[in-house]
């Protein structure tokens, strides 16, 4: 009988290995109606912090936990489920080696109930190609931005998370490599087309940032970004046992167990004090990217077990920080550099907010609908956010459909005549 229940066994998991995915389920097998909250945390790949994770499964709020992998098994199981003190309806790990199983209904219809989703560390290229432009993909940008719930991951389930993304398709980047040639072949980037999240928008991600030095590469990740596209991206960045934990208001808690250990996590943006447009970006050419007063300002929060320090997403160059210290980064002919430094000032966005005028706009912070009263019929308008990107635009008479994410943007409305009116800058709830 005991050779007839291990053969069993062995078949189910085949067959389920066969269908493209492997499921190791702890809990409670009936699904359960919670209210989650939104969050999202950055891991930085080596162990866990306890704290950070006990920060994400509160936020599911009782719910069911799903943990997405590509490789490994149930190790996360009985950590979330019982080792951390929060109480979760059930944690199931879903371990997906193909399109197929990661587009399988049973697998699709999971992580549509769960309350929380964790993505666990190994090849990000194997989430990009299992979970991009399909379903799965889809239902992950709809956990967070539809439902509000959390969601986070360590190693290479961080460093999917941003708008922008090192893909490592053809294989890992060394620092090394990416500052000798900012085209090195395993400098795969990608922008905008796979998991798009609040807070995270024109961001990219860098995890292990101690073991390796990942500066570097990070450095050129910006540079290539800014060189290809023009658009200054920036960078979070976690050493490996440290973790940042966004709130639902934009501020970014860090993790770790400093004073002990020098754990630490990094933001890192190009100086706004000056048009810091990196001098060389050539293939099989060294990184150039020098200023005086930093080519980027960075700074540095080490991370605790209260997570009391933090930075601030809502407004990168005049936000407020607690805890860290401000470098200066720069490449001189391929060689990475860095510098204390200083927060930035005198900062100006790269649009005009010298018109910036009361309107009468309401609710105020917005909502999903922006009304609007005072203005003339046919009145076009922009809505841009803090980066220049015009969100929305179009004619309106005296309200306007908004369903960007949470953040800060500016509106401006034109009269029928094109003369510009008014510039209001307002909060998206």
């Amino acid at each position: 009988m005991r050779l007839f229940f291990t053969l069993l066994f062995v078949f189910i998991a085949q067959f389920k290995y066969s269908q493209g995915y492997t499921s190791f389920f702890t809990g409670n097998p009936n699904d359960v109606q919670a209210t989650p909250n939104f969050g999202i945390c950055l891991m930085g790949g080596a162990t866990e912090n306890d704290q950070a994770m006990i920060w994400l499964l509160q936020k599911a709020n009782g719910g069911d936990v799903v943990v997405l992998r590509t490789s490994g098994t149930d190790g996360y199981n009985n950590y979330f489920y019982s080792q951390l003190g929060v109480n979760v309806n059930s944690v199931e790990t879903l371990v997906i080696t193909s399109v197929a199983g990661a587009t399988n209904p049973y697998v699709l219809d999971k992580v549509a109930k769960a309350e929380m989703i964790w993505l666990a560390g190994g090849n990000q290229a194997n989430y990009v190609n299992f979970f991009k432009n399909n379903a799965l993909g889809d239902l992950l940008n709809a956990h967070v931005n539809q439902k509000n719930a959390p969601i986070g991951g360590t190693s290479a389930g961080m460093a999917i998370l941003g708008s922008h993304y090192y893909s490592a398709l053809n294989n890992s980047v060394t620092s090394a490599q990416a500052l000798a040639n900012p085209y090195h072949s395993n400098m795969t980037l990608d922008a905008n087309d796979f998991l798009l999240f609040p807070w995270m928008e024109n961001t990219i991600t860098d995890t292990h940032f101690d073991n390796p030095d990942r500066r570097g590469r990070l450095t050129t990740f910006l540079a290539r970004f800014q060189a290809d596209n023009g658009v200054k991206v920036r960078g979070i960045a976690c050493e490996e046992f440290t973790a940042v934990c966004i709130e639902a208001n934009g501020q970014a808690r860090v993790f770790g167990s400093f004073p002990n250990f020098q754990d630490y996590a990094y933001f890192v943006q190009a100086n706004c004090e000056i048009n810091a447009i990196p001098q060389q970006v050539l293939l099989n050419q060294p990184l150039q990217w020098n200023y005086p007063s930093g080519a980027l300002k960075v700074y540095k929060v080490p991370g605790t077990n209260a997570g009391q320090n933090y930075f601030s997403l809502n407004d990168w160059q005049n936000g407020t920080t607690a805890g860290g210290t401000w470098e200066h980064w720069n490449v001189v002919n391929g060689v990475f550099q860095s510098v204390s430094g200083s927060a930035p000032q005198n900062c100006t966005l790269n649009i005009d907010e010298a018109e910036v005028l009361a309107i009468q706009v309401y609710p105020v912070p917005v909502t999903d609908r922006i009304f609007l009263t005072g203005i003339q019929p046919k009145s076009n308008y922009q809505i841009i956010d803090l980066n220049g990107r015009i969100i929305s635009s179009g004619e309106t008479d005296n309200s306007i459909k908004f369903t960007a994410p949470k953040g800060m943007y500016l509106l401006k409305i034109w009269d029928a005549n094109g003369v510009l009116k008014s510039t209001f800058k307002f909060t998206k709830n």
